[in-house]
């Protein structure tokens, strides 16, 4: 069996997660108001940061496994 890895593309992979990221953020809001109007803006936020969040990482990928590491300290930490 080839190695999962060869044709995993890791960078391609986080590019996208920041292109939905930004999708997101840009996203129009539907004709909605009142409590759903608030449960959008809830779940735009969560996907925003799920999304960013790996989009951030650095990865190593080593015997078989991709591991990402993401530092969710503050800047300049």
């Amino acid at each position: 069996m080839a190695d999962r890895g060869d044709d995993l593309d890791v960078n391609a992979m986080l590019r996208r997660y920041r292109e939905r990221a930004d999708a997101v953020r840009e996203r129009k809001l539907p004709p909605v108001a009142g409590a759903e109007r608030q449960r959008f803006i809830e779940q735009a936020e969560l996907d925003y940061m799920d999304f960013a969040i790996v989009a951030d990482a650095t990865w190593t990928f080593e015997d078989g496994v991709l591991t990402l590491q993401v530092d969710l300290r503050p800047q300049g930490s």
